[in-house]
């Protein structure tokens, strides 16, 4: 597939030699017959340029050949599929499981669902006697159904909850790993992992999720501060004094407003 747009036969034997590699495990070598080296710069490449021929190309074609209106979103390996009319998308799911079967792909079974969504799913979802509409998750944020003041549909996000708790756990473990670091040291980390959270999930309606990561990272750092002294000193009046001399970065959006399409 590669070789449909690169000529140099140079670059395919470099990346077939890479794919042929095999790994190191314990000091032991073991050979690779199928995949990418996981981790490596290459992989997120060729697994695009695979999917690229594989599904790209693939729904374009279908596209023509529908009815009602397709949006398609990839990334990575991620996707998500928008149908104007329900048995299109029961069909182009079939589908796709056997287009992906042929290459060797499968669907991640626990992933996959076909949920109502969009402008009219509350009004449906209420004369069928159903509770609201379902949300989807995509990129570690959860999409769901909601409105403006002015009573237009919108499509909201906020952080995937499983993804919020596994981060707070993973930064509560590395809090754990740097607890004989300096108060300065501690502080200039934390604004950092703050810093860079609200880049990605500072977009608008999403404050509550924002404020509860700062919250939980602030209460990780008063756990981490009380068990690094005997004498368990650190009470939450001290921890503020301390907030005052080493501030930590508010939740901020990102987002602005004109790239929201309502």
């Amino acid at each position: 597939m590669v070789a449909h747009r690169v000529a140099d036969r140079r670059v395919l034997r470099l990346i077939e030699r890479w794919l042929k590699a095999g790994v190191l495990e314990s000091g032991i070598w073991f050979a690779t017959e199928t995949g990418t080296p996981q981790g490596s710069g290459i992989s997120p490449l060729l697994a695009n340029c695979f999917l690229h021929y594989i599904f790209d190309l693939w729904i374009q074609h279908l596209r023509r050949r529908t009815r009602g209106q397709i949006i398609v979103c990839r990334y990575a390996d991620d996707l998500v599929l928008g149908f104007e009319r329900k048995d299109e998308a029961e069909r182009l799911l079939a589908a796709l499981k056997v287009r992906f079967a042929k290459f060797g792909l499968s669907l991640h079974e626990g992933k996959t669902r076909l949920v109502e969504f969009g402008r009219f799913a509350a009004q449906r979802r209420t004369a069928a006697g159903k509770r609201r509409p379902e949300t989807f998750d995509f990129l570690g944020f959860t999409h769901y159904c909601s409105a403006t003041r002015s009573g237009k549909f919108m499509v909201k996000r906020k952080t995937q909850a499983i993804r919020l708790t596994r981060k707070l756990k993973a930064l509560r473990e590395e809090m754990r790993r740097r607890w004989h670091a300096s108060r300065p040291q501690q502080h200039a980390w934390l604004c950092q992992v703050l810093r860079g959270h609200y880049q990605y999930y500072g977009v608008i309606f999403n404050s509550r999720s924002l404020y509860a990561f700062y919250e939980g990272v602030k209460r990780a750092w008063f756990q981490a501060l009380g068990r690094q002294s005997q004498k368990a000193d650190m009470t939450w009046q001290r921890f503020h004094r301390l907030l005052e001399i080493f501030p930590l970065p508010k939740p901020t959006i990102h987002q602005a407003w004109h790239s929201v399409k309502v």
